[in-house]
């Protein structure tokens, strides 16, 4: 049994969705699982405990939010030291070519600009979901959508997310933590 150990960044709850569905699935398949979120990283994490970790997060705006950055400058060592993997939640993968390393750009960056590399990555489509967000948000993303060919429905909510797809990742991540 591994002790596997899920850090995320979510801004708006569907990043926090999919962690939890990740650690769901490593404990259903017999290893142990903390999910933190890491805005709530105040108290300093054991890595020593854990034997394999994953990262996630959302994009927004092209970009992820300074504090994932910052929590990758701070832990590079201590993620690095173990089986590691980084996840990325964005839009624009609902199209199944960008969720290949290699053509998404949001991915792209996040390597480029982390003090961490990750062993292993996995790009995951996230959530239109207009109602929920502010109408700055709204508007921004809808101009996003609207040069990628997305939805700009003010009422929208779609949830481009493969959940099967997210439990074969969390059974990769717990053999990462096996090997």
């Amino acid at each position: 049994m591994a002790n596997i150990l899920v850090v995320y960044y979510s801004r708006g709850g569907h990043t926090a969705k999919i962690s939890n569905a990740i650690a769901q699935k490593i404990v259903a398949i017999g290893n142990s699982c903390d999910v933190i979120n890491l805005n709530d990283t105040q108290q300093p994490i054991d890595w020593a405990q854990y034997d394999a970790v994953a990262l996630g997060a959302c994009v927004l705006y092209g970009s992820y939010h300074k504090s994932v950055f910052e929590f990758c400058r701070q832990h590079h060592q201590d993620l690095a030291a173990l089986p590691n993997s980084f996840f990325c939640v964005n839009v624009v993968a609902r199209k199944p070519e960008k969720r290949i390393p290699e053509n998404n750009k949001y991915l792209q960056k996040f390597l480029a600009l982390s003090d961490w590399k990750p062993q292993d990555v996995k790009i995951i489509a996230g959530k239109v979901d207009y109602p929920s967000w502010n109408w700055y948000d709204s508007l921004a993303i809808k101009l996003i959508m609207k040069i990628t060919d997305g939805p700009t429905d003010s009422k929208a909510v779609i949830d481009y997310t493969d959940w099967n797809d997210v439990d074969v990742y969390a059974e990769h991540v717990a053999r990462l933590a096996q090997a």
